[in-house]
């Protein structure tokens, strides 16, 4: 009966929206309001809030603050992580509220919340008062969902409503949402501006990176300190900021938490590096919009050595936001050498409608191959469609140079993947270390081989 009445009214319906806000009302109240025992900080936004929620809780827990955190890659609690199985940036909330109540239960000072536009449209959140909202940035992504951008800023706005007018805001003031969002009522305000706007509370010079890290001169106020991420990817310094926003609002020294940063190692499956012994460099990460895909690939072009390419495996989400893929394939034709296209997470859909959206992005500059021509592809640029992702990494992996960087787009710290017959299991970290090895076992076999005939 329930779900018959799902399908006659659409996701953002009222009714629907009220069965999800009373499921998190009882979810609150059985469990005993427990964020009323905690310092919440909660962080929205279209891209980068995983990583902004794991940089938040290692600042705390640097200047030794018990501290917990959710987000849809981790749980995290007094710096010890585990998967997040819902794989859902804001948890549904009954596991919401277990999870704040095994904080409690654990002395934690703080709790970090990822907070999705579906999971503030539905109230899951209702009863936690965050102490702390910021946002790293808006772009176009769940209008499947939402509608329009103007329903999808409303419903991230929800986050700085649920503030009550105290609190504190943490602001992008280089995002087009700035103004509208800075109009809601709070006790403060602290605005940042990864683009160097000195008008702000903290902004960024002399911004460099490569395939190790990046760094940039970081200004609060008279304050200023030179930041060193051990992570790859121009746009992590944006987060980094974000995340300084929000422990500076909690009484964390400037100087501490750039400090903090320095020990960073990254959150699982943003632009996570994966090292096994290989000459060339494996990055995964979780980019699926646009905006994200413009921003990582802008950020490996920078890492890029002289002579090297940019290998990059992509795809698209199925049953949601058809007109992005060609946007992605393109993208990736940009700026990559090798594009390959694959599946990722089709749920409903036929993955191979998916991967030829993507592939009709594909710049005609650049060559296209046939899956029958992978024995002996191009030494230059191409892009192919293989629809087995485990066949596309080995591809991948197995036709990268000394000093090429291979990006593993669309999956992140995912440990699934939805089909059309549910979900399967899917660690692309744990996958590509196993390939690696497998290659690296192999050429050490073959070394070896070679050393035997040439001694014979």
């Amino acid at each position: 009966m329930l779900q018959r009445l799902k399908s006659l009214l659409r996701d953002t319906h009222p009714l629907r929206l009220l069965y999800h806000k009373l499921k998190a009302m009882a979810a609150t109240l059985l469990s005993g309001w427990p964020a009323k025992k905690l310092t919440v900080i909660c962080i929205t936004g279209t891209d980068g809030k995983t990583t902004t929620v794991a940089m938040t809780a290692h600042i705390l827990h640097h200047a030794g603050k018990t501290v917990g955190a959710s987000s849809s890659a981790f749980f995290e609690v007094n710096g010890k992580r585990e998967h997040n199985p819902t794989q859902k940036t804001t948890v549904p909330p009954f596991a919401l509220q277990r999870f704040l109540k095994r904080l409690v239960h654990e002395n934690c000072e703080f709790a970090v919340l990822e907070s999705s536009s579906h999971g503030l449209l539905q109230g899951r959140l209702w009863g936690i008062q965050p102490v702390v909202a910021a946002i790293t940035n808006i772009s176009q992504e769940h209008l499947d969902y939402h509608g329009t951008m103007g329903e999808y800023i409303r419903a991230k706005g929800l986050l700085f409503k649920a503030l009550k007018g105290e609190g504190m805001k943490v602001l992008n003031k280089d995002d087009a949402t700035y103004e509208a969002y800075g109009k809601i009522p709070s006790d403060h305000t602290v605005t940042y501006s990864p683009s160097g706007n000195t008008q702000s509370d903290l902004w960024m010079t002399n911004v460099h990176a490569s395939p190790e890290g990046c760094t940039a001169h970081v200004h609060h106020h008279d304050e200023e300190a030179d930041l060193h991420l051990s992570i790859p990817g121009i746009f992590n310094l944006a987060n980094a900021l974000t995340a300084i926003g929000c422990c500076v609002s909690v009484g964390i020294p400037f100087q501490e938490c750039v400090t903090a940063l320095t020990t960073f190692r990254g959150a699982p499956g943003r632009m996570e590096k994966i090292e096994e012994g290989q000459p060339f460099t494996v990055l995964i990460d979780f980019t699926v919009t646009p905006a994200a895909y413009e921003a990582t690939l802008k950020s490996v072009t920078a890492m890029k050595r002289p002579g090297s390419r940019i290998l990059v495996l992509t795809g698209s989400c199925g049953d949601r936001m058809k007109e992005k893929r060609p946007v992605v394939g393109k993208l990736c034709s940009d700026y990559a050498d090798v594009v390959v296209v694959s599946n990722e997470d089709p749920y409903t859909e036929d993955p191979m409608k998916i991967i030829d959206d993507v592939f009709t992005g594909i710049r005609q500059n650049l060559p296209t191959i046939d899956v029958s021509s992978l024995a002996n592809p191009p030494h230059t640029a191409f892009a192919v469609k293989i629809p087995d992702r485990l066949s596309a990494i080995r591809f991948l992996l197995q036709h990268a140079k000394p000093d090429d960087i291979v990006l593993l787009c669309g999956k992140g710290g995912d440990v699934t993947m939805w089909t059309k017959e549910g979900r399967i299991p899917w660690d692309e970290e744990e996958i590509v270390r196993e390939e690696l090895r497998r290659e690296g076992r192999n050429q050490k076999a073959e070394n070896m081989n070679r050393k035997l005939t040439t001694d014979y």
